[in-house]
């Protein structure tokens, strides 16, 4: 398996960095490997070892802006499919998408060998059709997708997350460490605390002697703002995603909701306090490989409904964590210097 490959994952910044370790497997035997994003998970592409080539596609059955199913559209993926000649795709999904859609469209792209993970009857849409038993993290249910279809990890590669090295230097967005970074934002509204609560926390985490920077996106500036206050650094919308992975590599901890930022500290190495809304499961989406404390409340009535807006009122999954709570995480997971080179999840 030495040809030409594609990797797609037409979701998050989040999964994107989810499939980093089976991306590096097929990379690993691969002469030139393309990447097939939607476009809130190009910039975490780039990040990505391994990665030649990025070709983004706003897929109508997959990106939260539901954008129409035209023919021009699809012709114009299928045509820049077309020029990559390639040997082989594999399609990353989570476990509640089917890879059918996107499958054709690459038959439609004479790609000759294609593999996805499906419940559904593929007919001649796949040539490997992977089923996965469990409910294992997202990274090496994408990872096992790759393996079923001939490729390993390179020697020495533990599977972890990771990005590109070596990181920008930040110190003057920062200043001088140690500090914690707060994330408080998220692109679905029923996985984050409130506006209040965050601002709340942020208080009483500097209250209790913390140097706080609160990140987020261009367009979270006011929620940053607001929940920053006067008390914390806000850092809202003043930086890339590579920027970001270097913040986060100089913090002690992240305090974060089930968001792509908390996959980007794992892929640094940095702790994480995760705020998890149990919308979706944490056995899937839980920081993956480093020390982490799962914060919410795991049996709110939320629980595997994968809804976006909250459906209980007062959002007592989040809104009920203690900032007590979220201190006593960051003692727990900062107690020791070599917290942060710990392989494992939860210790």
């Amino acid at each position: 398996m030495t040809g030409n490959a594609l990797v797609a994952r037409l979701d998050s910044a989040g999964d994107v960095l989810l499939a980093g370790p089976a991306v590096r497997a097929v990379a690993q035997s691969s002469a030139r490997l393309t990447m097939l994003v939607g476009p809130r998970g190009r910039a975490a592409a780039q990040l990505l070892p391994g990665v030649d080539d990025i070709i983004e596609w706003q897929a109508p059955w997959v990106d939260f802006e539901h954008s129409p199913v035209t023919a021009e559209s699809v012709h114009q993926l299928i045509k820049q499919v077309e020029t990559l000649e390639l040997d082989r795709a594999l399609i990353l999904t989570s476990f509640h998408q089917s890879p059918l859609p996107l499958a054709l469209v690459l038959r439609m792209a004479a790609v000759p060998w294609i593999g996805a993970i499906s419940e559904d009857y593929p007919g001649a849409l796949l040539d490997l059709r992977h089923h996965v038993g469990g409910d294992p993290p997202e990274a090496e249910r994408a990872l096992s997708l790759a393996t079923a279809a001939g490729y390993a990890l390179p020697a020495g590669d533990h599977g972890r997350l990771e990005v590109r090295r070596p990181l920008p230097d930040v110190s003057t967005v920062t200043g001088d460490a140690p500090y914690i970074v707060v994330h408080p934002g998220a692109a679905v509204p029923a996985r984050r605390m409130s506006v209040d609560r965050s601002r709340d926390l942020v208080r009483g985490l500097v209250a209790a002697g913390l140097r706080v920077l609160v990140t987020g996106t261009p367009g979270e500036r006011d929620l940053t703002r607001d929940v920053a206050g006067d008390w914390a650094t806000d850092l809202g919308g003043a930086t890339d995603m590579f920027a970001m992975a270097a913040i986060l590599a100089g913090a002690r901890v992240l305090v974060a909701p089930n968001t792509g930022p908390a996959h980007l500290a794992a892929a640094v190495g940095t702790p994480v306090v995760s705020l998890f809304a149990p919308v979706v499961p944490a056995d899937r989406w839980a920081p993956y490989g480093v020390p982490h404390r799962l914060l919410g409340r795991a049996n709110a009535p939320c629980a595997g409904t994968r809804a976006r807006e909250c459906p209980v009122p007062g959002h007592p999954c989040l809104d009920t964590v203690t900032t007590e709570e979220v201190l006593a995480a960051i003692e727990q997971l900062t107690a020791h210097p070599d917290v942060r080179t710990d392989a494992g999840g939860t210790p």
